[in-house]
């Protein structure tokens, strides 16, 4: 009993490098974000042997200001959301992001009180 052997497999043409989305490419960027931060993190603790803490709301500005350039990235690219909608919720994840941006910056600062010689008083 013969097998039938499968004719060789032809390269398919036309399938070349196709690059990501606008809407994937500003995720990418957000997420590098992120990854710095984490890196920067990191690299303190093994420099001072401590964490930094307090920096929940800091943590949130590079996510609210990559959310609403998101909006308006995918409005730009797939019409979704409408422009008003996209529009709309870019402005407010940047005013929240401006809002949020003092109080992590005070977070941040509060774990320099000693070497910016401000004594915290229990």
């Amino acid at each position: 009993m013969s097998h039938p052997t499968n004719p060789p497999r032809e390269p398919e043409e036309g399938k070349g490098y196709t690059p990501a989305s606008p809407v994937k490419r500003t995720l990418a960027w957000i997420a590098l974000a992120y990854v710095l931060i984490l890196l920067a993190l990191t690299t303190y603790y093994f420099y001072t042997g401590t964490m930094l803490g307090n920096l929940g709301p800091l943590l949130t500005v590079p996510g609210l200001i990559g959310l609403g350039a998101l909006a308006l990235v995918s409005w730009r690219s797939t019409g979704r959301p409408g422009k008003g909608p996209a529009v709309l919720l870019a402005v407010l994840c940047w005013l929240l992001a401006a809002a949020t941006l003092p109080v992590g910056l005070a977070g941040l600062l509060s774990n320099f009180s000693m070497v910016f010689g401000v004594t915290v008083i229990p």
